[in-house]
């Protein structure tokens, strides 16, 4: 019961991490917070659905299509869709009209893509230039112009990018077993009320709820180590 996920990293650096998944007996899901943007794609018993999942700023509880396969494909930080403004984005999900095994963004029809086929899809996006890589780390330009910029490509502060990867990770350690003073301290939080008052913030669970996963919480959106991530 719940959502099984399955994902893997990609070598296009246009693209974060790859994934799929199925929603078994449950409607709900606790999203937790990320910084970069997803194509979601779905088919359940009401036909094939296609949107856009722009950055979420905090952890919150979102409906699942009951019994639907789903292909995510999370796009490296700083890739965008031009049509679609990043700060517009933020905890929002935008619809994309869809035709069967196709679907429509900006006016251009395209093919549904599959897990394994996920980079074939990215390279279509870009040559028709559907996709743009914001330079976010360009140092010839004063601090304060390139977080101006970062925040329009990203949609999110630097900082507040950071805190969700922090907490990303230690969520994941903690889900593995390990103990929250050690996760609190290797992690560079100041205490473990800091570590619960950042998972409440981005994850929603408690670290007692993630080592034990209770049967009866709700379950969890894509969690992964970002650390090793690379970005844009």
């Amino acid at each position: 019961m719940g959502l099984e996920f399955e994902h893997r990293s990609s070598e296009s650096p246009w693209i974060e991490r790859v994934w799929r998944s199925r929603s078994l007996g449950t409607t709900t899901m606790t999203s937790v917070a990320r910084s970069q943007w997803d194509f979601v794609f779905w088919e359940g018993p009401d036909g094939i659905f296609a949107g856009v999942k722009g950055p979420e700023s905090r952890a919150s509880q979102a409906p699942v299509p009951a019994d639907a396969d789903f292909l995510g494909i999370r796009l490296a930080l700083g890739v965008v869709i031009p049509d679609l403004p990043g700060r517009a984005l933020v905890d929002r999900f935008v619809d994309l009209p869809t035709d069967g095994s196709s679907f429509h963004v900006a006016g251009n029809r395209l093919r549904t893509p599959r897990f394994d086929d996920a980079e074939v899809f990215i390279e279509h996006l870009i040559r028709a230039e559907l996709l743009l890589s914001a330079d976010i780390q360009d140092r010839s330009v004063t601090e304060r112009t390139r977080q101006r910029r970062y925040l329009a490509a990203v949609g999110l502060p630097q900082r507040t990018v950071l805190q969700i990867e922090r907490a990303s990770d230690a969520a994941v350690r903690l889900k593995e077993g390990q103990q929250p003073a050690l996760v609190a301290q290797e992690s560079g939080y100041f205490d473990q009320p800091h570590l619960a008052r950042s998972l409440r913030r981005f994850i929603g669970p408690t670290a007692t709820e993630l080592g034990q996963e209770a049967e009866n919480a709700h379950p969890l959106s894509l969690l992964y180590k970002t650390s090793d991530s690379h970005h844009r």
